[in-house]
C-alpha cells in the first residue's frame, strides 16, 4: 500500500512555528516513506475562514519547501461527503438531536470535555435541537500511536457522544476530518498530540461507517515561554517565509530533530536542509520507538 500523509490546516490565522512543526513532521513521515503528500485546508467554520489566508498558508508552505503532491482540497467544496455519511448514521439509528449548549455541558459534566448524555433519550420539554449528536455505546477503544505508544480510551472518561453537526449548521471537525482522512485513502497521520484525545472518537465515528481508520502518530505540540501550546488563539507569531532556512531549522531544533542532523555546513541552503532532515528522521523515529517500548 502506498504511503499517503497529509497536513489539514484551518485558514483562520496565518502560520505559526506550531504549525509549521506539525506539517514538517507529516511531510517528512512522507517522504521518507517515498509516499504522497497531502494538504486539506478545513475551511467548515466559515465565520473564523479566510480564503486570503488560505491561499497564505499554501504559498508560505511551498515557500519553506513543503509542496503537496496533488492540489490543495477544501472541506467547504465537498459537503456531500458529510451529508452522506450523515445520513448514514441516521439511517443505522444513532443520531439523535441535542438541545445543550456549551455552557450547559460544562456545568453537567463529571468529565471535562466528555458529553453527559443530556439529550440521549429525547429532548427537554420545550427545548429546540441545537445540534446533532452520534451515539458511541463501545466501552473503550486501544489503538497503537506511532509516537505516543499504547492508547486506551474508556467511554464516559475520555469520550461520550459527538457532535456531529454544530448548532450553527456546519459539520464539526471530528466527522469531516475523519471522512477526509479515510475517502482521500490517507494511511498515516502525523499531527500534534493536542489532538490525540480525539482520535479515539474518529476511530469510533469511521467503525460506525464501517470505514478502516489510519495509522496515527501524534507529536508533541510546541509550546511558548508561557508554556501554553503555540496557536492562532494565542496570538503566536507568523513565521517569516522570506527566511525558509531559519524557519525551517528553528522548527526542526523545536520538534526534537536537530540533534540528528549533519553539521552546519549542510544546511546553507533549503534544498540540502530538506534532504538532511529527511535522512535524520527515521533515526529520530527508531529512538522515539525505543523509548515507548520500554
Amino acid at each position: 500500500m502506498t504511503y499517503v500523509g497529509r497536513f489539514a490546516p484551518s485558514p483562520s490565522g496565518a502560520l505559526h512555528l506550531g504549525s509549521v512543526v506539525a506539517a514538517a513532521a507529516s511531510y517528512l513521515d512522507a517522504r521518507t516513506h517515498a509516499g504522497r503528500w497531502l494538504l486539506r485546508i478545513e475551511d467548515l467554520d466559515t465565520g473564523r475562514s479566510d480564503a486570503k489566508v488560505a491561499q497564505g498558508i499554501i504559498d508560505t508552505l511551498a515557500r519553506l519547501g513543503m509542496q503537496p503532491d496533488d492540489a490543495p482540497t477544501y472541506q467547504s467544496r465537498q459537503l456531500d461527503r458529510y451529508r452522506r455519511a450523515l445520513s448514514t448514521l441516521s439511517a443505522r439509528g444513532l443520531t439523535y438531536p441535542c438541545a445543550c449548549t456549551r455552557a450547559e455541558i460544562r456545568a453537567a459534566s463529571t468529565v471535562p470535555g466528555v458529553y453527559p448524555g443530556t439529550c440521549r433519550d429525547g429532548l427537554p420539554p420545550g427545548r429546540k435541537p441545537r445540534s446533532t449528536r452520534v451515539r458511541l455505546d463501545q466501552a473503550e477503544d486501544s489503538f497503537f500511536d506511532r509516537f505516543a505508544g499504547p492508547q486506551l480510551s474508556r467511554i464516559g472518561r475520555d469520550y461520550g457522544d459527538p457532535a456531529v453537526v454544530r448548532a450553527d449548521g456546519a459539520y464539526a471537525y471530528l466527522l469531516a476530518g475523519a471522512i477526509d482522512d479515510v475517502l482521500d485513502e490517507v494511511t498515516d497521520v502525523v499531527r500534534g498530540d493536542d489532538l490525540l484525545p480525539t482520535t479515539s472518537t474518529q476511530r469510533l465515528l469511521l467503525a460506525q461507517l464501517d470505514l478502516k481508520p489510519p495509522r496515527y502518530a501524534h507529536i508533541p505540540v510546541i509550546r511558548g515561554d508561557d508554556g501554553r501550546k503555540l496557536s492562532k488563539q494565542n496570538h503566536a507569531q507568523p513565521v517569516d517565509a522570506d527566511a525558509p532556512v531559519a524557519v525551517m531549522s528553528r522548527a526542526f531544533e523545536a520538534m526534537g530533530l536537530s540533534p540528528y542532523l549533519s553539521r552546519a555546513e549542510a544546511r546553507a541552503s533549503q534544498d540540502a536542509l530538506w534532504d538532511d532532515a529527511i535522512s535524520a528522521w527515521p533515526r529520530f523515529l527508531a529512538d522515539r520507538a525505543a523509548v515507548i517500548s520500554r
